[in-house]
């Protein structure tokens, strides 16, 4: 049986807080930050927190652009494993600020590193 991570992690409000500091953390990364430069953040935020409720068993219907298109334009200026490593790194910590026990944020980062090859399209 999968845990229900979102319930369990604290659900919308939680989500919602990690990934607000999960940008924070990437927009003063200075190997990070170029990524977003001409991103409408408050529509990332939003689709973020929507698309990781859906990956943690929230009853999310998740609306945004197929994981793979989304990360194109990152792909063509130098995404590569390095950054997926320093995006969970940094969500990892986003987690651990608000309040995400260490064991279900691990759960967590592994749903994400799920999607890596997606997210590189390999």
């Amino acid at each position: 049986m999968i845990d229900d991570l979102y319930e369990l992690i604290g659900g919308r409000l939680t989500i919602r807080a990690a990934t607000e500091s999960f940008y924070r953390r990437v927009k003063a990364d200075e190997t990070l930050r170029h990524f977003f430069e001409a991103t409408d953040m408050e529509n990332l935020n939003a689709r973020q927190s929507m698309f990781i409720s859906m990956l943690l068993g929230g009853r999310i219907v998740y609306t945004g652009k197929e994981i793979g298109a989304a990360h194109a334009q990152a792909r063509e200026q130098g995404l590569n494993d390095a950054h997926f490593d320093a995006f969970l790194k940094h969500f990892c910590a986003a987690l651990d600020e608000v309040g995400v026990k260490a064991e279900r944020a691990e759960k967590v980062i592994k749903r994400l590193e799920s999607k890596r090859a997606t997210v590189l399209n390999r």
